[in-house]
């Protein structure tokens, strides 16, 4: 089976920072895209950022220019630094990879358990 394991969420002031973390374990041969989604309460989830394999990266407008994703391929982690927070950035985040398990295997997406931010003052 294949695992996303994330950590580094909590409570953070407004302008402050955390960064989050998810490492995939398990049978993986390989992994394309890796991202970071995130849901509010009574909101429907969203994407935050996305990542390739080959490191082209994606952001969603709102976080631009505050959050950072990246990823270290030799330990198929993918991280989030977020900075300049916001009490509208409150969410579940939730990481997400494409994997292939096996050499002719097909791409199947897996989720982690998620890890609550919460911005306040």
């Amino acid at each position: 089976q294949v695992q996303l394991v994330e950590s580094g969420g909590g409570v953070v002031q407004p302008g402050g920072s955390l960064r989050l973390s998810c490492a995939a374990s398990g049978i993986i041969f390989s992994i394309n895209t890796m991202g970071w989604y995130r849901q509010a309460p009574g909101k429907q989830r969203e994407l935050v950022a996305t990542i390739t394999s080959g490191g082209s990266i994606t952001h969603v407008d709102s976080v631009k220019g505050r959050f950072t994703i990246s990823r270290d391929n030799a330990k198929n982690t993918v991280y989030l630094q977020m900075n300049s927070l916001k009490p509208e950035d409150t969410a579940v985040y939730y990481c997400n990879a494409e994997i292939r398990r096996f050499t002719l295997a097909s791409w199947d997406d897996y989720w982690g358990q998620g890890t609550q931010v919460t911005v306040s003052s």
